[in-house]
């Protein structure tokens, strides 16, 4: 099997490199990867040509626009990158019989109430990002490739820059912190994404009928809130150092942290339908946390 990765430089695609390696042949390519192999999103067609050299059973799409924020201000770019290129990949995969595997987002929905979403849900895209994405999604639906879409929610990971990074530090130079607490997911690691994807890439030639989209996310939900607070006293349980109080970490409502770009308030996905068709159990939220926290606190 010979796989095209793009994405390299990403949490997800960093680790992609690792999970996707023992199933045959990998090509990596990133938006800085040179001529003649192309990875640069905003040029959909010379992505079109590469995956012609190439000539992959299997194109991984790791990368996207996820600045939710700058969006707003630069749509046409969001939409070449998150809706226009998928489509091409999608096209030149069902030119050539491939699997095309693309991950999209919670921010496909509308955030409201407070069940999870199934994957039949109505969307409803809060914002630019969102709307991209969506707009990826039926790109590659209607292009008839053959296809996985993993829909995912707060994706983090050890490598690079993300929420617990940024909490732990605040803790650390300060006695009070303000945190959402009115916005719900599952923290997701970058790492289980990557596992995931190798196990349903290795099941689908011989079960076909997979194919199609799935939520993928681990288990269980919490605010951001409550992600800060058990990542704070991870710290502190570490002996790290941590000046914030447990009761001075304050719960605040979104409005208290004004963006460009709306945010749902319910990120739950529903993931039934992942497991059943592949027969998983998705560890709780926390745990791959705890993995994360170890590698970043224990360094």
């Amino acid at each position: 099997m010979k796989l095209l990765l793009f994405g390299r430089n990403g949490q997800l695609g960093w680790e992609l490199q690792r999970a996707l390696a023992p199933l045959g042949e990998l090509v990596v390519l990133g938006s800085d990867s040179a001529a003649p192999l192309r990875g640069d999103f905003r040029d959909p067609e010379a992505l079109a040509a590469t995956v012609r050299a190439v000539r992959p059973d299997v194109i991984v799409n790791a990368a996207a626009h996820t600045a939710v924020d700058r969006a707003e201000s630069e749509p046409d770019l969001a939409h070449t990158i998150n809706a226009t290129a998928p489509g091409v990949l999608a096209r030149e995969a069902a030119a050539l019989g491939a699997t095309l595997l693309h991950y999209s987002t919670d921010y496909v929905f509308d955030g409201s109430g407070t069940t999870p979403r199934t994957e039949d849900a109505t969307p409803g895209p809060l914002n630019v990002y969102g709307r991209t994405k969506l707009a990826g999604e039926a790109a590659i639906r209607a292009s008839g490739c053959r296809h996985l879409i993993l829909r995912t929610s707060w994706v983090y990971a050890a490598r690079g820059g993300n929420f617990a990074k940024t909490m732990l530090r605040l803790a650390a130079e300060r006695e009070q912190l303000r945190v959402v607490d009115d916005q719900v997911g599952a923290p997701t690691g970058a790492e289980l994404l990557a596992d995931l994807s190798a196990h349903m890439l290795r099941a689908l030639p011989q079960r076909p009928e997979l194919a199609g989209t799935y939520h993928a996310a681990a288990a269980g939900a919490t605010s951001w809130h409550g992600y800060a607070c058990h990542v704070i006293e991870a710290a502190r349980a570490r002996g790290r150092p941590v000046r914030v109080a447990p009761q001075d970490i304050l719960a605040v409502g979104s409005d208290a942290f004004p963006t460009p770009a709306a945010r749902p308030r319910n990120s739950r996905l529903d993931t039934t339908r992942l497991r059943d068709a592949f027969g998983l159990t998705l560890p709780p939220w926390q745990a791959g946390v705890e993995r994360m926290l170890a590698e970043v606190l224990d360094a």
